[in-house]
Parts: C-alpha cells; structure tokens; sequence
C-alpha cells in the first residue's frame, strides 16, 4: 500500500540538484528553544573553516535531548537564506525526515567525514 502522505516531486535537472548545497557538520552548542511556536532546539554547526559555524533551529524534541546532539555530525542546506524565527536567525536548514508519527530522525552519514564536505 502506498503511503498517501509520499508523493513524488517534480522532476529537476541535475543541474537543479547541483544548486542545492548539501554539506556535513558537527553540532557544538545545543540550547533550548522555547520562544519556538512547535518544540524545537538551537543548533550551532560547525561545517568547516570554508563554511564556518552555522545557527539553525530544529523540530527534532522527540527522537533527541540536548546531550545527544553535541558531537553528532548532521547534513544541512548552507545555501538558503538565513531564516527568522521568533528572536533567533537560523542560518541552514538541518535536514531529516519524518518518522510514522511525524516526528524528525535526523539525516546522518553512517561514517565520520570531514566537516564542510559537500554531499555528491
């Protein structure tokens, strides 16, 4: 059976995807975020001495404490515009996908890779 909440996109050019900036980061600061309208945390990713440490807020309360994150190495967009949300400027969009309950389980590499490479 198929799941009605999957559909599939519209189809792009490779080109199109080469335009989306994917890279690898480690998360060095996790902090609370309760001025977020749905529970959510701050996010400070180091993503390489070319990138920098990066800010992103994510909906990811459920699968994740604040002592679970720091060290992790998550994949983000570095190439959107920042993003405001309530006080806080999320700099990247970390990225996941939703569990069967809608929940965020975050996107990883399975094995440690420098900081800042760029997804291929």
């Amino acid at each position: 059976m198929a799941d009605d909440n999957i559909h599939s996109s519209e189809t792009i050019s490779f080109a199109d995807f080469e335009k989306v900036d994917i890279r690898v980061g480690t998360i060095v600061e996790a902090q609370p975020f309760p001025e977020a309208r749905k529970p959510a945390f701050k996010l400070k990713i180091d993503f390489g001495p070319e990138i920098g440490v990066k800010k992103s807020s994510a909906q990811i309360t459920v699968h994740y404490t604040l002592d679970t994150l720091v060290g992790r190495q998550v994949l983000g967009v570095v190439n959107f515009p920042p993003r405001q949300i309530g006080p806080f400027r999320s700099e990247v969009l970390t990225l996941g996908f939703e569990d069967e309950t809608g929940a965020i389980v975050l996107a990883a590499v399975e094995q440690p890779v420098p900081n800042g490479r760029k997804l291929m």
